[in-house]
């Protein structure tokens, strides 16, 4: 089954794990081993994870000898930032608005 892009970004970043294993690749490359210690998991589960981050396009695995850095990608996190832009723009506008309705009905009270 094929995933469009911003599906399996979105897929992705469903999991806490893989969002955690993210924010840590944003500080620099980390090992499996090194990204596996804050978590209650085998390796094997955090390669899982990390197979998932790869098919996103979220990080790329190098190879340093007998060592796998991975490294974050970050082209995919902003394809999806730009995809939620417009609804975050909508969200504020409708809270403005309704900050400034709020806003007339305190006066409307005071007037009283």
């Amino acid at each position: 089954m094929h995933t469009d892009p911003l599906s399996a970004t979105f897929a992705a970043l469903a999991d806490p794990t893989r969002r955690a294993i993210l924010a840590r690749l944003s500080t620099g490359e980390a090992t499996v081993t090194e990204l596996s210690e804050p978590f209650n998991i085998t390796p094997p589960a955090v390669t899982k994870h990390l197979k998932i981050l790869q098919r996103a396009g979220l990080i790329v695995q190098g190879r340093e000898k007998q060592w796998r850095p991975c490294r974050l990608q970050p082209q995919p996190l902003k394809e999806a930032a730009d995809w939620v832009e417009p609804y975050r723009q909508l969200w504020e506008q409708r809270l403005d608005r309704l900050e400034d309705y709020l806003r007339e009905l305190q006066i409307k009270r005071r007037r009283k």
